[in-house]
Parts: C-alpha cells; sequence; structure tokens
C-alpha cells in the first residue's frame, strides 16, 4: 500500500538562491505550491508500506506515521530552514547561481552503456538480475533550528529509556543514528550532533513502533490457549465501560504479530515554485526501514540511482549493527532456499514483529538527505519488494519513461512484474514526477536499454513450459 499528500512540518529545503527568490513569474496561469500552515512552501510526503503476517501493521503506518512525524517535529520545536540567520549566510547564498534546465549535458549511449546494469540470461536461458548498486551517498546532515535544544534531547533520552525498559535485549545497549550521544545529554554539549530533520524523523519512526508494539502486548494472545476462559471485557476501565481498552485503537482486538517495512520521501522546495517545475531546486529526505525501495531516475544519462539499501541479516551494515548491539545468540540462520533469515524474518529492520524486537529487529530508519537540482531527476519510484524482488533497478525506470504520466508508469511496472514473476508477491509502485520528466527519455538510452531483456522476460512468462523448469 502507498501513501501521497503534504504533511505540515517545517521547510528543511536548502535556502534558493537570491536570483530565484526575486525571478518574477514569467506566466500568471504557471502552477505555485501552496504555503503550509506554518507560512513556508509545502512539504510533500510519499510512502510505499509492505505487511507481512497481515496488513495491520501496514495499514497503521499508512494511516499514523505521518502524524508522528508532524507531532514529533511540533515537539522537537523544529523551525524553518528557510529563516535567515545572518549576514554570512546571506552573502553565501548571492554568490550562488541556478542552470535551468536547458543547462543539462545529455549523455550519450556511449557514455552510459558501459556503466548500466542490465539482466542478462544464462546457459539455461534463466533471467539473472544484476548485482544492485549501492545507493546513493546522501549530503549529510544540515543544521535545524530549535527553540531548546534541551527539550529535544530529553524527549530523545526518554524514548530511548522507554525502549530498554519496554523492549530490553539489543535496545539496553543501542544508539540511535541522529541522536544525541549519551555522553552529552547532560550536559548539552554544543559540539555534539546538533537536532535536525534527520533526528525528527528517527523519533517518530521509533515512536510509532514502539507505540504499535506495546499495544499489541495490551491484547490477548490468539494462541494462548487461556484467552478463551478470559471475559470479554476483561481490560475495560473501571466505571467507564465505553472506553475501549487500552492499546485496541492500534490494530485488531487481538494481538499482531506480524509487522511491515516502510520508505518514505519528504520533499521541501525554498520558494513557491513546485518541486515537479523544470527550474524548481528541491531538498529531499528519504527515511526507509526494511525492503522496499526508492530510486531516482537521473535525467542526462536514463540510469536508475538507488536510495535504499535492503535491511536483510547478511549484508554488512545490517551484520555489523547485529554483532555490535545485539544480544549474543540472535537466531540468524539459513532457509530452505539458503536466504539468512533472523528469527524466521527475511528482514532485520521493520516495524511492529514484537517478537523478534529483543534481537535487533528494529524500526531504526536508514535517512538519506539529496539536494535535487534543476530538472536533474525526471522522477522518484518507491515500490514493494514485489516488485524490486523481481524487477532490476533499470528494467523499472525504463519502464516508467514509455509511459505518458507516472501514474501510468506505476501501473505498467505493477503489470509487468507482476507478468513475470514467479512467486506472486503483492506489489506496490508509487511513482512521482520531477522537475526533468519531460526530458525522461533523452539521456542515455532512454528506455532501450532493457528492451531487449524485457522482451525474453515476457515471452518466457508466456511460455507453457515454464512451470516445468
Amino acid at each position: 500500500m502507498n501513501q501521497a499528500g503534504t504533511i505540515n512540518v517545517p521547510a528543511f529545503a536548502k535556502r534558493a538562491p537570491i536570483s530565484l527568490q526575486r525571478k518574477p513569474i514569467q506566466n500568471p496561469d504557471e502552477a505555485i505550491s501552496a504555503d503550509s500552515a506554518l507560512g513556508d512552501p509545502q512539504v510533500f510526503y510519499f510512502g510505499v508500506f509492505d505487511g507481512h503476517g497481515g496488513n495491520q501493521c501496514a495499514e497503521f503506518l499508512r494511516n499514523e506515521l505521518h502524524g508522528y512525524i508532524e507531532q514529533a517535529s511540533a515537539e522537537f520545536r523544529l523551525q524553518s530552514s528557510l529563516k535567515r540567520t545572518s549576514r554570512r549566510d546571506a552573502g553565501r547564498i548571492e554568490e550562488c547561481d541556478a542552470d535551468g534546465p536547458e543547462e543539462l549535458d545529455m549523455k550519450t549511449e556511449d557514455e552510459v552503456r558501459d556503466v548500466m546494469r542490465v539482466p542478462e540470461q544464462d546457459a539455461k536461458g534463466v533471467v539473472r538480475n544484476p548485482d544492485r548498486l549501492k545507493p546513493m551517498k546522501g549530503i549529510g546532515q544540515v543544521l535545524a533550528q530549535v527553540d531548546d535544544v534541551s527539550q529535544a534531547v530529553k524527549l530523545e533520552q526518554e524514548l530511548v529509556e522507554q525502549y530498554k525498559q519496554t523492549v530490553g535485549g539489543y535496545f539496553r545497549r543501542f544508539s540511535p543514528e541522529f541522536f544525541r550521544p549519551l555522553e552529552s545529554r547532560k550536559g548539552f554539549d554544543t559540539d555534539a550532533p546538533a537536532i535536525t530533520v534527520e533526528s525528527v524523523l528517527m523519533y517518530a519512526f521509533l515512536r510509532a513502533d514502539l507505540d504499535f508494539i506495546s499495544a499489541q502486548a495490551r491484547k490477548p494472545d490468539p494462541d494462548d490457549p487461556r484467552a478463551g476462559d478470559s471475559p470479554l471485557n476483561g481490560d475495560e476501565i473501571l466505571g467507564a465501560p465505553h472506553i475501549p481498552p487500552s492499546g485496541h485503537g492500534i490494530g485488531g482486538p487481538s494481538r499482531f504479530k506480524g509487522g511491515s517495512t516502510a520508505s518514505v520521501a519528504l520533499i521541501s522546495t525554498p520558494t513557491p515554485a513546485p518541486f515537479w517545475h523544470p527550474n524548481a531546486q528541491s531538498t529531499l529526505v528519504v527515511a526507509h526501514v526494511g525492503d522496499t525501495r526508492i530510486l531516482l531516475c537521473q535525467t542526462t544519462t536514463g540510469l536508475a540511482q538507488p536510495l535504499t539499501s535492503d535491511h536483510h541479516p547478511t549484508t554488512p551494515t545490517e551484520s555489523r549493527r547485529l554483532r555490535r548491539y545485539a544480544p549474543a545468540g540472535s537466531m540468524v540462520s539459513g532457509d530452505s532456499f539458503g536466504e539468512e533469515r533472523i528469527m524466521g524474518l527475511a528482514n532485520s529492520r521493520s516495524f511492529g514483529d514484537m517478537q523478534s524486537k529483543r534481537i535487533g529487529v528494529s524500526a531504526e530508519p536508514e535517512i538519506t538527505r539529496v539536494e535535487i537540482g534543476p530538472a536533474e531527476y525526471s522522477f522518484i519510484v518507491l515500490m514493494s519488494d514485489g516488485i524490486s524482488g523481481t524487477l532490476s533497478d533499470q528494467e523499472i525506470v525504463d519502464v516508467i519513461k514509455e509511459a505518458r504520466t507516472p501514474e501510468q508508469g506505476a501501473k505498467d511496472v505493477v503489470d509487468y512484474a507482476t507478468e513475470v514473476s514467479h512467486d506472486g508477491d503483492n506489489a506496490t509502485c508509487l511513482v512521482v514526477r520531477l522537475g526533468g520528466w519531460e526530458r525522461r527519455s533523452e539521456g542515455g538510452v532512454g528506455s532501450l536499454g532493457t528492451k531487449e531483456i524485457r522482451d525474453k522476460r515476457r515471452a518466457e512468462a508466456l511460455d507453457p513450459r515454464r512451470g516445468k523448469r
């Protein structure tokens, strides 16, 4: 399942060059984005969620995660990045300039062929996806203004302590990225990491997950043989039976032991020009848990640029994290397909999955910030592993290039993945138009780089002997 809309948080975009701020509107009918309730250009929010063991956790995230981000932003008293703080900043801004889309240096077929990663057929005719590229390296944190740093640090400290007391195990030792280190919290060391929008996202993800698993822990276990002997109103509040029992507002009436992955993207612009305008600059922040996936399509090359990595026990970063913080004896084992799992789960990070929390199955998001220049990228695509587990990154962006609209591109990707998939996993896709959309097929080889292998995949899918191989 997916979600798209606006979110009421302060702008976190890099301030625009003066030349852009003072540029008059050429066309009075040209669209501009509305201001948020905070007076900034609106911040846009996109998410994809993939539940396992049921949909209760994924539905909770779709309905509530954006609210957790808004609430965390308010509690941290985060301020807009667009408020100028010094003359020095103003001077630096005036030195900047921005190139319009006409300045893009489109790459030729010869320049991209060698670096394009395309699936290949082996000697038996089986299509093999190439190894994935590492995710793009973000620009790092950008300092945000807050009214009271001590208030934000106190919230971080209280959340970490609640995890220690409620869950224990891995969370007795963990130190969330983007939170201030424990040793700096008491004295509020000015040299310690500052509060940023990344801090807010980390807090919101962890708070949402703790609320979800705590609510499930208070519900009857459907696998407990004694649960059937308990009175139906056993946890009603004395004297107020009309009030729903604690925890029943999250999920169903009984304990949910499954979970969900999540990938969200927030886009902030420094001016009223919408982020999809060819001349617009914007800041993209991605927060990701699990094996849902987010890609960018670079306009000049037409190549897929991953923003996320799969959180599996075998990946180097996850292996190091689990070895460092998880309790000894965490159950990582192989399944019948040779894939390693942690307590039977393919993902080492997820929301929910309450029975695996103590051994390190955390909802700590991997967060990446990217500055997007005018028409630098054509679109963003967010997807579940029902798509990314079947198709290569380049196939996905090439299918979208051939569509007339982002909505049609998302539908075409789902249809193609469903057509050629062997496992029948749920397929969810969301495509978001960026400034380079109109030139999405001009860079490199357009959509032709994977056309041959896509045709072969479709032919194989139609082969009546397919199931016998």
